[in-house]
């Protein structure tokens, strides 16, 4: 199984079970995301949503690019973007808050699906970053129009996609990026940090997280996402972005 839903009390866990390669996603994992959201819609009894990674290194890679790259015009990748996209934003605004637990390396697709959460627990030894501008994209599951909602000020939001490296806890923290960095065991830090913001009624939880959502449905995040997406599909089909892709994957082997 290409992940694992671990229900804990008033908590929900979605882990990303695909170590061996860095747990990357593919449709199998999105399927995941889609029954970890009909779950929390159904359980009024959950109260934080999290996702994390399976093993000690990666919380998440991004695309499983031995899928994604054989799609080839804008066309094909942006029916694959579109509804990653759609999915990843029904998680985003899920009516309880999210936590990303980084256990491990976050770049490409997986720094977006972190940073669309409400909270990222970081652990000490983890690198995230966008580096998809290396692969000649942009980011194209929403993390871009995610980015500039955190309350990060612009410059470094706009510094981590141009630069397009990885970034140690440290540099995330002062970004603003991440909530909190961990050392050691990801559950005793996970029950640690939720210790105090569980403490809520669900209604209260609900009706806060109410607020950012109408936020964000104010300001059409969902609209500029798909922007983001379209400009990513349209990136997607130059032949620079699928020489850099060849290029990454001849150095793996």
């Amino acid at each position: 199984m290409a992940y694992t839903i671990e229900k804990k009390d008033e908590i929900i866990i979605f882990e990303i079970n695909r170590p061996a390669i860095h747990n990357a996603i593919n449709g199998e994992v999105l399927e995941g995301f889609r029954q970890f959201i009909h779950t929390v819609k159904t359980d009024k009894a959950i109260k934080l949503a999290v996702i994390t990674g399976a093993g000690e290194k990666s919380f998440c890679s991004g695309g499983d690019l031995s899928v994604f790259h054989k799609l080839k015009t804008a066309v094909e990748s942006f029916e694959m973007l579109r509804e990653a996209a759609k999915v990843l934003y029904d998680i985003a605004t899920l009516e309880i808050p999210t936590l990303a637990l980084v256990n491990g390396t976050a770049i490409g697709g997986g720094c977006e699906i972190a940073t669309l959460c409400d909270y990222r627990l970081v652990k000490k030894e983890a690198k995230c970053g966008f580096i998809q501008g290396k692969l000649a994209i942009t980011s194209g599951w929403g993390g871009g129009s995610y980015l500039f909602e955190k309350g990060m000020r612009n410059d470094y939001a706009l510094q981590m996609l141009t630069e397009a490296v990885p970034y140690d806890a440290a540099q995330l923290v002062s970004f603003g990026w991440a909530t909190d960095i961990f050392e050691g065991d990801k559950q005793v830090a996970l029950h640690k940090f939720i210790e105090k913001m569980i403490i809520p009624h669900s209604t209260v939880l609900k009706a806060y997280k109410k607020l950012a959502i109408r936020k964000w449905e104010q300001s059409q995040l969902y609209e500029r996402i798909m922007d983001e997406v379209k400009t990513c599909s349209i990136l997607w089909e130059q032949d620079v972005h699928h020489e850099a892709v060849d290029l990454f994957l001849a150095k793996k082997k």
